[in-house]
């Protein structure tokens, strides 16, 4: 029996006999130094195992139920929202008082740096435009700070009301 393989280096089919197996040798061809394989014997055969079919199945199962929440969950058109706030109000019924809390919310909320809660309070407040814009402006010139937001440095503070009017203008 023969060993049959290529040379690596000009590709000439080679047949070498079994004793040369594990050794180097010369290309007839390129005369480039080869390496000879081992000789195949029956035992390096590995013989295949049956199909499972209902694993087939299963896995074909699963497949098709990932596809299918893939879908669902592209097609989803609306984005669930994070800890439940309050309800947003109408444009007409609000009071001073619930829109300047929403203003002191959204200011704590930034300052501590929940931008998520911040973003949703500021779309409370931005229906109500040019009350918003009163009450920031009454935030600003105020001697002393609201006793919520005492702990905020000056600067930083005026940074978030600065920020919130040039969302609402």
């Amino acid at each position: 029996m023969t060993i049959k393989f290529q040379c690596s280096l000009c590709g000439k089919k080679i047949e070498a006999p079994d004793s040369t197996g594990g050794k180097w040798g010369k290309c007839p061809g390129c005369h480039n130094k080869v390496y000879v394989p081992q000789p195949v014997t029956e035992e390096d055969e590995l013989k295949l195992a049956p199909i499972d079919e209902t694993e087939e199945q299963r896995q074909r199962q699963l497949m098709l139920e990932t596809l299918q929440i893939t879908r669902d969950i592209l097609q989803e058109k609306a984005v669930p929202d994070g800890p439940a706030g309050p309800a947003p109000a109408s444009p007409s019924d609000i009071n001073e008082e619930k829109l300047t809390d929403f203003i002191l919310r959204y200011l704590r909320q930034m300052a501590n740096g929940d931008l998520n809660d911040a973003q949703r309070t500021a779309e409370l407040i931005l229906p109500h435009r040019r009350k918003a814009a009163l009450i920031l402006d009454r935030l600003v010139t105020s001697k002393e700070p609201d006793p919520e937001l005492e702990d905020i440095p000056k600067q930083v503070l005026l940074g978030y009301i600065r920020n919130l009017r040039t969302r609402i203008s």
